[in-house]
């Protein structure tokens, strides 16, 4: 039997309580957390993130710098990559299972047989969680959306931030860029001050005005704080001056600009009283860790299938912005190691679409295969995957169906050293590194 048996039971239970996966609305969620004791009124200090891209890694970043300026922090994120518990985060540590099944099987009580989404309830049970174990702050990461958002009940938080805006969850937020941020923005509140990062125009607009509608401050990317990478360094300006850090430990350009959210959101925390030398600022950004966001695999089963000299990369992104980044990236590998050709094998959600993800990495990567995700989740067929990628510009697109048979059909084909890219999904990286151990 698993360790984690017990929760995985009631998880199982819980996600029958209601027929759809998503269906945006508080009503529920209120419902339940009235039954409970209403937890999200006995929080301790909150900082809500919302946005496309960037929410976990601007968290992972703040954990980091909280933690090593010595504060107890509570963190919410999901998904999750291999187990639940990865979800909630009490004082620096996983929740163990005894706790995480004792919560669950408290609100699973507490709601009875009445309809309430999976997101909903769990997110309650993460509340009681959090009002239970002492913390500092906790740093809570919006599920989808915002305004109707289960994790949208915080009355005052400390801050709100924005992440980049672009296109992803279309058919419950919205078909365009203006639509997606008004519900982004419904976490903002009156009298809490936000933090915003680069954004498209369309998104901006509606963030100003909504900003203006509630008398708030909006603390924006490129004009009252810049990131920049220089010389080997983070270059940080605000209104508080220049200031230089080590390079995220997390790679990609993108990181500059989250790091660059949550070094703007420490203005505020210092501002609430938060001790946050800039020791423990640069120890957090040379230190951070947030899987299967652009890491590099060194060893475990699915490595060992790689001949030497290859390369193991995992990301999860799933949206047209991530795709870009990724490409991006994957030029600065291109230009840096011509030698070394970037594979693809991919998986993604029949929820997401592919091809704007796939265009730009067209351009970049030799070949891809596409693997169909498992663990029940609704995964885009390999051959809606393939048609994806060769609409999307690649010559070469072949399928498989496992991820270790993937890497050996890449390897077979061309044993030479390579680049190996696993993207698409969260939910296809967590496969990953649950069969990698």
């Amino acid at each position: 039997m698993s360790a984690t048996a017990g929760t995985d039971r009631v998880l199982e239970r819980l996600t029958k309580l209601h027929p759809k996966i998503i269906d945006l609305t508080l009503d529920r969620v209120e419902r339940l957390l009235a039954r409970v004791g209403h937890p999200e009124r006995r929080l301790p200090p909150v900082i809500h993130v919302a946005g496309t891209n960037g929410k976990g890694s601007v968290v992972a970043f703040l954990r980091a710098m909280l933690e090593a300026a010595g504060h107890r922090v509570h963190a919410y994120t999901s998904p999750h990559l291999v187990r639940f518990h990865e979800r909630i985060r009490l004082a620096g540590r996983l929740i163990d299972e005894a706790e995480l099944l004792a919560l669950l099987e408290e609100c699973e009580t507490a709601n009875g047989a009445e309809p309430i989404t999976f997101f909903e309830i769990t997110t309650v049970a993460a509340f009681l969680a959090f009002t239970r174990r002492p913390a500092d702050i906790l740093l809570l990461e919006v599920g989808l959306g915002g305004r109707l958002d289960a994790t949208n009940v915080i009355d005052r938080p400390l801050a709100c931030l924005l992440t980049p805006i672009s296109f992803d969850h279309m058919q419950h937020l919205g078909d365009s860029l203006s639509k997606i941020a008004v519900e982004k923005a419904g976490i903002l509140k009156a009298r809490v001050p936000a933090v915003v990062g680069p954004q498209p125009p369309e998104a901006d607009a509606v963030f100003e005005a909504r900003a203006a509608e509630l008398g708030i401050p909006l603390y924006r990317a490129g004009r009252d704080w810049q990131a920049t990478r220089e010389r080997g360094e983070l270059r940080f300006a605000d209104r508080d001056g220049k200031r230089r850090y080590p390079l995220p430990a997390l790679p990609g350009a993108h990181q500059i600009d989250n790091a660059g959210m949550a070094l703007a959101t420490v203005r505020l925390l210092k501002a609430a009283g938060f001790r946050l030398g800039e020791r423990a600022v640069g120890k957090g950004l040379a230190t951070v860790e947030w899987p299967a966001r652009l890491q590099r695999l060194t060893r475990g089963p699915l490595v060992e299938r790689l001949p030497a000299g290859w390369e193991f990369w995992l990301d999860g992104g799933h949206n047209a912005a991530a795709g870009e980044m990724l490409a991006r990236h994957a030029a600065g590998w291109r230009d840096e190691r011509p030698d070394l050709p970037i594979r693809l094998v991919f998986g993604m959600l029949d929820t997401k679409q592919p091809v704007e993800f796939l265009r730009p990495l067209a351009a970049v990567a030799r070949d891809i295969l596409a693997v169909p995700i498992g663990g029940g989740h609704r995964s885009l067929t390999a051959e809606a995957m393939v048609a994806a990628a060769k609409a999307g510009g690649f010559a070469e697109a072949g399928s498989a169906a496992s991820i270790a048979a993937a890497i050996d059909a890449l390897v077979a084909a061309d044993p030479e050293p390579a680049r190996l890219l696993v993207c698409g999904s969260l939910y296809f990286a967590g496969e990953v590194l649950a069969q990698n151990g």
